[in-house]
């Protein structure tokens, strides 16, 4: 397995990009249309599912500021794309590839909704921490970023991060 994503990535990177960025669309898809009514209790106290229209970014902040993230978005897909073929050339940073291939399907999957519909839905709610409702693509984004800490820190030494970030020159 370990060859074949280092022999066939960019093919293993699509097919990344492609599964993470459908489980996105179809569970909003499936959010949208099961949770009008209210919400369903997975675990009564813990787990539920809400449907909520976020016009805004992370815990609802930036309400309404739909050009902004048009902004960024669009310059993230950019800049994560050209980071990613630079990337390839060395099998060292496949991981940090990877990597840039979920958040970047998380990037994607909410930059649909905002272009499609205005708001992103959002339906997780794990309501014994209160915490904010989210998505797949929020997921995708967070665990990804997680891991791109771990990478960097722990995973990349010096040279290598010159290399990730041409130009910078580390100490």
């Amino acid at each position: 397995m370990k060859n074949f994503l280092k022999r066939h990535w960019p093919f293993a990177s699509l097919i990344l990009f492609a599964v993470l960025l459908l489980f996105d669309r179809v569970t909003k898809n499936w959010a949208s249309a099961a949770l009008q009514d209210g919400p369903l209790v997975l675990i009564d106290g813990v787990f539920e599912l809400h449907y909520l229209e976020n016009t805004g970014a992370a815990w609802g902040t930036f309400q309404g500021m739909q050009w902004l993230f048009y902004i960024l978005t669009v310059v993230f897909i950019v800049l994560a794309l050209c980071e990613i073929v630079h990337l390839s050339r060395k099998s060292r940073y496949l991981p940090l590839v990877y990597t840039l291939i979920v958040i970047l399907s998380g990037a994607v999957g909410n930059f649909i909704d905002r272009i499609t519909q205005q708001f992103v839905v959002d339906f997780i709610y794990f309501k014994l921490i209160n915490f904010p409702i989210f998505n797949v693509a929020d997921c995708c984004i967070t665990v990804s970023m997680a891991l791109l800490v771990i990478l960097i820190l722990f995973y990349y030494n010096n040279e290598d991060l010159d290399y990730i970030i041409p130009g910078q020159k580390t100490e």
